[in-house]
């Protein structure tokens, strides 16, 4: 078998060669070529089909929820309940502007609390390599600032790269009696 007869799987046209639907004056320099007769109630009529009648596109309310990915379908659906069917909304329009804001706004509250919640219960520290490392630099105090010269607070070598340790029962910190009496 030839080649060129070879229809590959993988072609969106199934190994046909597609058709231009404009054919060739779809191109301004094929039309500035010349173009017969023929060639010009065929343009004429393609320009035509092009523009969409007012009913266009036809949405079937039926089939409009196959039209989105399960996935979409899900997170949608709470919304979808709260403005279309529990609401006593007239306005359609209205709705939708609603629903679409109450989505985005929803979705940016629970991103602020998730970020929230992390930093805060996933914190960089001796124990564990997770979470982010947050550090403070010095302030620079330049000769005439006041407070010239800057007086370190830390002095010895093992207070740089504490992270938490001596804060803790292990590294010479205080037991918390507080909340051994509430185990109690």
């Amino acid at each position: 078998m030839p080649s060129s007869e070879v229809k590959s799987e993988h072609s969106q046209t199934g190994g046909v060669k597609p058709l231009s639907v404009a054919g060739r004056t779809v191109l301004e320099k094929e039309r500035l070529d010349g173009m017969t007769t023929d060639d010009r109630v065929w343009r004429r009529k393609w320009l035509k089909d092009q523009i969409l009648s007012p009913r266009e596109p036809i949405l079937i309310p039926k089939d409009h929820p196959d039209l989105m990915n399960p996935i979409r379908r899900f997170y949608r659906k709470p919304l979808d309940v709260l403005f279309y069917k529990v609401l006593p909304i007239k306005n359609k329009h209205l709705a939708e502007i609603l629903r679409f804001y109450t989505g985005r706004v929803l979705m940016g509250i629970y991103g602020i609390y998730l970020g929230f919640y992390y930093f805060k219960y996933n914190t960089n520290s001796w124990e564990s390599h997770s979470g982010w490392r947050v550090t403070q630099s010095r302030i620079a105090v330049l000769p005439g600032d006041p407070g010239y010269p800057a007086i370190q607070e830390k002095t010895r070598g093992d207070e740089y790269v504490d992270r938490g340790y001596k804060s803790s029962i292990f590294g010479g910190g205080k037991w918390d009696t507080t909340r051994t009496a509430e185990l109690k």
